[in-house]
């Protein structure tokens, strides 16, 4: 018998951290990792963890770090408080009077299934793998690969590449922008003809640019990723019949309505899922669902995560429905210090193990996190209330 958690009192941090090496995308770089942290504690004595992972700017979604706070701690914690949950899939439905706000509501969601693992003795892959049909238990790894953002040139693009092939990655995305792209992917391929390799757009270009992205159909790309508007469907549905490459949808999927139409439009052919993208780990079982029954192939993208949210990442990503390598890297190429320990590496085959703990699996270390809390406090007074 399923064992139910009362929450009673919820915890929000906002942190900042250092990154190891920043990401630069086509709308820019953050130079801290930045995210509220959630610790979730319930009257059985357990602590539930999650994260949001929002950012300084409405960059890669239109949700900040203020906007975040304002919601978790107004509406999204309120409405769980003194709650008796059985299953976390009853937490959209306790939450759903909030509209939009997706990054918030994954981060309180998690927490809730980290509980209820916990609580009921679970892995966070195994809670997953109960609410999908037989067959759909965890590989016990998730493979992965590495996301490279946009250097001043090619040669230092090529560096950074042999740098992560021979560190064991398998495969390598780059991000592109108008002005970088085709002669990007040529000079790569030339330098690397067999590397699995994508290129992301972040939504960079329009359908104006059909004729030019169609230069990459000659560089044996294994996706191009959002090539159009963050919230298009129709216009990448026209793009992707003129390219043999294969058109992934990141931005564009907020739900598992979204991805039904973008596979019947024919808008793309295989699927980005971030957790945190469509609202937590429940609508991310239904997209789950979803491409199993199209047969469509998914991989489980990242939004540079500590390890709490990495441990979550990892559990789904090992389910078998997740059929290509996720933009889950191994905690060094972040942080040097996360806030959870052991942390991930790297294994043989460009694969992360899943924690064996209870729940996340990871321990949170909770001088880390004050510490973490201290320095967005110190780096980011304008945003303090």
């Amino acid at each position: 018998m399923t064992r139910a958690i009362t929450v009673k009192d919820i915890q929000l941090f906002p942190i900042a951290m250092p990154f190891v090496e920043r990401l630069r995308t086509s709308f820019g770089e953050e130079p801290f990792k930045t995210a509220i942290i959630v610790a979730l504690h319930t009257d059985e004595g357990i602590t539930g963890w999650g994260e949001c992972a929002a950012e300084i700017h409405p960059g890669y979604s239109y949700e900040t770090m203020g906007t975040a706070m304002h919601v978790l701690s107004e509406f999204l914690a309120p409405a769980l408080l003194g709650k008796k949950i059985t299953d976390a899939l009853e937490v959209p439905a306790l939450i759903s009077s909030t509209r939009g706000h997706p990054l918030a509501k994954h981060a309180i969601e998690a927490a809730v299934w980290d509980a209820l693992a916990k609580v009921n003795d679970q892995t966070l892959a195994q809670a997953f793998a109960a609410h999908l049909p037989a067959g759909h238990t965890s590989r016990g790894y998730a493979n992965v690969g590495v996301s490279i953002g946009i250097k001043p040139t090619v040669e230092d693009t090529i560096a950074i590449i042999r740098q992560r092939v021979n560190e064991g990655y398998g495969r390598i995305k780059l991000k592109i922008q108008p002005g970088w792209d085709v002669e990007l992917a040529r000079g790569v391929r030339q330098a690397f003809p067999d590397i699995l390799l994508m290129l992301d757009a972040n939504s960079a270009y329009t359908l104006a640019d059909a004729e030019h992205l169609k230069q990459l159909d000659a560089f044996n790309l294994l996706m191009l990723e959002q090539p159009l508007g963050h919230d298009d469907i129709y216009e990448h549905s026209k793009l992707q019949p003129q390219m043999s490459t294969r058109i992934c949808l990141d931005e564009s999927i907020l739900s598992a309505d979204d991805t039904r139409m973008a596979l019947e439009l024919g808008a793309c052919k295989i699927i980005n899922l971030k957790p945190a993208r469509v609202s937590g780990y429940a609508e991310s079982l239904e997209i789950y669902k979803v491409c199993v029954e199209h047969d469509t192939p998914l991989w489980i993208g990242g939004l540079m995560e500590t390890g709490i949210g990495r441990a979550a990442n990892v559990a789904f990503a090992s389910l078998p429905g997740v059929t290509l390598p996720c933009d889950i890297s191994a905690t060094s190429r972040y942080f040097t210090q996360d806030l959870s320990e052991p942390p991930f590496e790297l294994q043989p085959g460009s694969r992360l193990n899943v924690p064996s703990g209870l729940g996340i699996g990871v321990e949170v270390i909770e001088e880390r996190v004050h510490a973490a809390a201290k320095l967005w406090h110190e780096q980011y007074p304008y945003q303090q209330s």
